[in-house]
């Protein structure tokens, strides 16, 4: 393993946030903090932090966003201090945007929501509208958290009879596509935009309402094979803006409208804002989502999670064995798994810096 990528990730969010914080003041870079009024599982404050790497009027912009999913945020962040330390960029027109730890209360409480138990990424949802509607997850809800843990085995077995029923994918976007009726399940998107939702909105419109392009890594970590970083397409549409993307990262990137993705489509995801905020910029967008363990796996961590969450325990050796499991299934403590996410997220960066400065038209 390189000495650069051991000494990027830490072990918990405090020491993230400070590694962050050092990178930027040792480049003299200003940070923009923007901080929220509860406090972290030590009592250390909780912010989503902002650095700016590069002139505020350039026309090509890149974008990364660690922590959107809380505890998958120490890959995110092992990167941006990574690139920070790489020092700056040799291309005069292009800026780069660090959004460190976007949701810093689920990272610094290892869970994967916001502390309103709102997943995120199904949250960018126009909530003067219909919202979305998931029939098929009201039946596997009380399936997903039954109100003993581990779950039953009758639960288990009713829950394979669907996934058998409803297909692999079927089954998956009953649980992950996002839902908003069940406050307390899976993948629930809100009844309004959460404090990290308006956080990123104002970041946009605070950084990226003038440039000319955006290219933006929203960093990941849950599906796939071990240690691979999947190129997935976040942008609204798929002619142009997909060639683009093809052509700054290669046929590796994949599509969750077409199936080639592990991942399924999903409901108000955090891309939705850059397209909302950021009209006037050409986009290229892309999730880089870092494969872990088997999705029976991180799915059954999840779930025990939000059993906690709903149910609550009397116990502390199983409340801290259910919050330990989930943090180890999104961020593996194995050099190998840390030297790939650094080694991917470097290339992919450099890849969509010379994209943006190809793509001048």
């Amino acid at each position: 393993m390189s000495s650069l990528a051991h000494t990027l990730f830490s072990r918990n969010y405090a020491m993230s946030r400070q590694a962050f914080l050092a990178a930027a003041q040792a480049r003299g870079l200003s940070v923009d903090s923007y901080i929220l009024d509860l406090p972290g599982v030590e009592g250390e404050t909780l912010a989503t932090d902002v650095v700016l790497d590069g002139p505020e009027d350039a026309a090509n912009m890149i974008i990364t966003i660690s922590g959107v999913h809380g505890v998958e945020g120490y890959p995110g962040s092992a990167i941006q201090k990574g690139l920070l330390e790489m020092g700056p960029l040799n291309e005069r027109n292009t800026a780069v945007l660090h959004v460190h730890a976007i949701n810093p209360w689920g990272f610094s409480w290892s869970h994967r929501t916001t502390q309103e138990n709102v997943d995120l990424n199904r949250n960018f949802v126009d909530f003067n509208q219909k919202l979305p509607t998931n029939e098929r997850y009201s039946e596997i809800h009380d399936l997903l958290l039954p109100s003993s843990w581990p779950p039953p085995v009758d639960s288990e077995d009713k829950l394979r009879e669907l996934a058998k029923l409803w297909g692999a994918k079927g089954f998956q976007c009953a649980v992950s596509l996002g839902q908003y009726r069940f406050a307390d399940g899976l993948h629930y998107g809100g009844d309004k935009p959460t404090w990290s939702n308006d956080t990123f909105r104002a970041i946009l419109r605070r950084y990226a309402t003038r440039c000319r392009r955006i290219g933006s890594l929203d960093i990941h970590t849950g599906l796939g094979p071990y240690g691979y970083g999947e190129r997935i397409f976040g942008c609204e549409d798929e002619g142009i803006s997909i060639k683009r993307a093809r052509d700054w990262w290669g046929d590796t990137i994949t599509s969750v409208n077409t199936g080639s993705s592990t991942s399924v489509p999903l409901t108000g995801p955090i891309q939705a804002a850059l397209f909302r905020e950021c009209e006037q910029a050409q986009q290229t967008n892309i999730c880089l989502e870092y494969g872990t363990y088997p999705q029976s796996q991180t799915v059954l961590a999840m779930r025990g999670a939000h059993w906690l969450t709903r149910y609550g325990s009397d116990d502390p050796r199983q409340c801290a064995a259910i919050r330990q499991t989930l943090k180890d299934a999104f961020n593996p403590q194995d050099p190998w798994w840390q030297e790939a996410i650094w080694t991917q997220g470097k290339l992919v960066f450099q890849q969509a810096v010379a994209g943006i400065n190809r793509n001048q038209d």
